[in-house]
């Protein structure tokens, strides 16, 4: 715990004269007590239960002083709090290498599990969008909080060929900022060029951008998973800076072969290897995290790392108000005590 106003701390130094300063008007009262007629009286004034009791409520008013003068010193520290999270965009790979089963049952049903048990851990005030890539990438679902909605657009992925990296991410980000007009036809060449998004169908007239810090965008964030390397579109790290330039923080997961490895299916084969470097990269460029997951389990338990990061942040706050809040309680505590004991405050 760490303090803005530290010289207000020296204030507790009053705390052990006020302690001198109540022992001596205890021995005071003892010298000037009245003398009793009945011994009994004396007895049961001077009991054990008694003495300890009328300690009690100058002690927590004591306490009291002390956290209000730690209050002051404005205390802060490291906690969990809610993230300001509001938006989440899972980007999802769904090029033909997802079928391979060496995460079972294959890639693409484990990555459509662990994407539902991740939506159904989040809390339901976080909306979530959902954009499908291979060869293009496109909004598969607009950000909703509808969980049934989202569940039903996983589902109804459908297997490509080739793989986007880089389109993903630029789609991602113009659904998060349609008010921007990202062009993605703009940023693409040859073929894909002609092809064209639906997104960008009618392009909304583009604002001044300003670029910010990476990862100070806190509403909204991207988890890309991909089991490949770019093989079209717009360069990852092109799409990457765009999002670090709007602060949006870019999670990769990574599912696969890293070494590479041929996979076939109906006749015809590919090579298929898991570029780890890039989605490392894109991860550090953008301020956000690279997961690897080998197994359906890993996959899993990536999501719910992801799901507790993306909604419960620690970091420094000033928790003056809960050490005023336990002053006031402590108080209240030590006057409700002395007027029930003693019919008296303090």
């Amino acid at each position: 715990m760490q303090f803005l106003w530290p010289q207000y701390l020296w204030l507790l130094l009053l705390l052990p004269l006020l302690v001198l300063s109540y022992v001596l008007l205890l021995r005071r009262k003892k010298k000037l007590a009245l003398r009793y007629a009945s011994l009994s009286i004396v007895k049961e004034a001077m009991s054990t239960g008694s003495r300890v009791r009328r300690h009690i409520p100058p002690a927590l008013f004591l306490l009291s002083l002390a956290a209000m003068l730690i209050a002051a010193a404005r205390p802060t520290a490291v906690i969990a709090l809610p993230s300001a999270q509001q938006t989440i965009i899972l980007a999802m790979d769904v090029s033909g290498s997802m079928r391979a089963t060496d995460v079972e049952p294959n890639r693409l049903v484990a990555s459509q599990r662990a994407a539902k048990s991740f939506l159904a851990e989040l809390p339901r005030h976080v909306k979530v969008g959902i954009v499908a890539f291979a060869g293009s990438a496109q909004v598969a679902q607009l950000p909703t909080t509808n969980r049934d909605d989202l569940a039903t657009a996983i589902d109804r992925f459908q297997l490509q060929r080739a793989t986007a990296t880089g389109n993903a991410i630029v789609i991602s980000l113009a659904t998060l900022f349609p008010e921007q007009g990202i062009d993605l036809q703009a940023m693409q060449t040859g073929r894909e060029r002609q092809r064209g998004f639906a997104i960008d169908a009618q392009r909304p007239e583009k604002k001044e951008f300003t670029p910010v810090p990476p990862g100070s965008y806190t509403s909204a964030a991207i988890i890309m998973l991909t089991d490949g390397q770019r093989t079209t579109g717009v360069d990852p790290l092109e799409a990457a800076k765009m999002a670090a330039d709007r602060g949006v923080r870019v999670y990769t997961v990574g599912v696969g072969t890293v070494d590479g490895e041929t996979i076939g299916f109906e006749g015809w084969s590919m090579r298929v290897r898991l570029d780890e470097e890039t989605l490392k990269q894109i991860a550090t460029r953008t301020e956000g995290e690279y997961y690897y997951a080998g197994t359906a389990q890993d996959l899993k338990k990536v999501y719910e790392s992801l799901s507790s990061r993306l909604t419960v942040e620690k970091k420094e706050t000033e928790i003056s108000a809960l050490f005023a809040l336990a002053a006031a309680l402590l108080a209240m505590l030590a006057g409700g005590l002395s007027l029930l004991w003693f019919n008296r405050i303090l």
